[in-house]
């Protein structure tokens, strides 16, 4: 008994201390699930602000890459925008410049009608006057006949007989006269046949191209130059005036225009492109500005160089810029200026032969085709343009007769514009000279004959100038002079209607009467 006090004491002990251990664990597992919550709580805080700001972050980079579409989407249609209105302007005046030749046309139109009215009031006149001569000579017959004592026909032959000395006489004295100004032209009538021969002379041709090729170091420059939505080959074509060409040629892309000059400062500006490896719409911008500048450099230097070789060099500078430009310019696949530095030598040697001025002669054949560099959007032929820029600058009215009259537009006042359109012919204005095979030419030649000769009252047409002029000759007991002026624009109609040519063709109708008898 004694023995089991202790031990129950001992057995109490350990209960208690178990108790009270349970109790603290569970005071403790508590207190760790109040920590364990408190941080869950923490977390799912953090993650909550975590993700607000992950959305506002996705939220404001959706809003710059709406702006930087806005703003690609708004550079893009300002460049739309004002490639409309250059096309607007440009259709603007050609509607003005139609507008201006359609005025002109229905004032031509008024002062025909206006003349025509006159000049059957002048015809109605006329035949009235006609008809009074005809009874005042009537009546003065009559009254001779009665003074005279004779008929008319008897007066006639005493008439006859008085008059045949004295036109045997006066006859002597023409064909003295005649032959003494024949003598006195022999010189001049022999440079002409001179001048005629030169004509029959022929030429080589070169060949025109609308094209130029740019060569590539790769294929992967391609992607480059067209650029991210195609920018760069836009903002090139807009700042050039050319159309880019990227086809499955290796390593070459094409630049096509009509315009040469424009053409070869795209091709310049490409080079440098390719060279410096930045490709962008500004840079593109910049380049073309440089190339335009080297450009004018090299037009100038072309000009200045041209008339070293000539030996003309008292030119104005502006004329000397169109020189250069003529470098980049072909007439039926003729170099214009390599055509126009021939022309010069060769109205030089003609001159010299015929002991005239050969610098005179050389500066006309130099300046002949000047006009041809200027700018095509202007209105007139290249002779009449030629004129006006070449009188603006000062230079002598032979050279400016030359210019003008070297397609025969107005009439020769020197022997300078002879040799000029001597000289302009054998350089490129005959059969085979220029593009056309001989075959092509001549029934070229024949087709615009036969439209001629398929109107009635047509004697003969011939077609010459390299078929840039037919020459119609009527026979005038069938067609009048009122008939033949519009012959002559219905002819022009027609071969504008069927045939295909170069450039303009002049029709001339000629009506003429001729009386001829010989010496027995």
């Amino acid at each position: 008994m004694e023995y089991l006090i202790p031990i129950i004491v001992t057995i109490a002990g350990l209960v208690v201390s178990i108790l009270i251990g349970l109790s603290y664990a569970k005071r403790a597992g508590k207190n760790r699930i109040q920590d364990a919550e408190a941080k869950a709580r923490q977390i799912i805080e953090e993650s909550e602000h975590q993700s607000v700001i992950k959305v506002k972050e996705a939220d404001l980079s959706a809003k710059d890459k709406l702006i930087e579409m806005k703003h690609v989407f708004e550079r893009e249609t300002q460049s739309k925008h004002n490639e409309i209105r250059r096309e607007e302007r440009k259709l603007t005046e050609k509607q003005n410049s139609i507008e201006r030749k359609m005025d002109l046309l229905r004032k031509k139109e008024r002062d025909a009608q206006t003349q025509e009215r006159l000049i059957a009031k002048q015809e109605k006149q006329t035949r009235q006057k006609q008809n009074e001569l005809d009874e005042l000579l009537e009546r003065q017959n009559r009254q001779l006949e009665r003074v005279a004592g004779m008929s008319a026909e008897e007066a006639k032959q005493i008439l006859i007989g008085n008059l045949e000395q004295e036109a045997r006489v006066e006859a002597t004295k023409t064909i003295r006269a005649i032959k003494e100004k024949a003598e006195a032209n022999a010189a001049r009538e022999a440079r002409q046949i001179i001048i005629d021969s030169i004509q029959r002379c022929a030429a080589d041709t070169t060949i025109e191209s609308t094209v130029s090729v740019v060569s590539l170091p790769s294929d992967e420059l391609k992607g480059r130059i067209i650029g991210r939505e195609g920018r760069n080959i836009r903002a090139f074509e807009i700042a050039t005036g050319v159309d880019v060409i990227v086809d499955d040629t290796p390593e070459a892309v094409i630049l096509s225009g009509f315009d040469p000059i424009r053409r070869e400062i795209a091709k310049i500006a490409l080079e440098k492109l390719i060279l410096d490896g930045r490709i962008h719409p500004a840079r593109i911008e910049e380049i073309v500005k440089k190339a335009e500048k080297e450009m004018n450099v090299i037009i100038r230097e072309t000009g200045d160089q041209t008339c070293f070789e000539v030996g003309i060099h008292d030119i104005n500078q502006e004329l000397v810029m169109l020189l250069g430009r003529l470098k980049y310019r072909t007439s039926y696949g003729q170099n214009v200026l390599q055509h126009s530095v021939e022309v010069a030598h060769l109205s030089a040697h003609i001159a010299d032969l015929l002991e005239l001025d050969p610098q005179t002669a050389r500066r006309c054949g130099l300046l002949h085709d000047i006009g041809k560099a200027i700018d095509r959007g202007q209105e007139g032929t290249h002779t009449e343009l030629g004129y006006e820029v070449a009188r603006r600058h000062g230079e002598k009215p032979i050279v400016l007769n030359a210019i003008l009259g070297h397609h025969a537009d107005v009439e020769a006042e020197t022997p300078y514009t002879i040799i000029t359109m001597a000289a302009d012919a054998i350089s490129g204005a005959r059969p085979g000279a220029r593009r056309e095979t001989m075959e092509n030419y001549i029934k070229r030649l024949e087709r615009l004959e036969k439209v001629a000769n398929g109107f009635p009252g047509v004697d003969k047409s011939y077609a010459i100038q390299a078929g840039r002029e037919i020459r119609v000759i009527v026979e005038p007991d069938e067609i009048n002079d009122k008939e033949s002026y519009y012959m002559a624009s219905e002819i022009a109609q027609k071969i504008q209607e069927e045939l295909e040519y170069p450039g303009q063709i002049k029709v001339t109708v000629i009506r003429e009467t001729r009386a001829i008898n010989y010496e027995k």
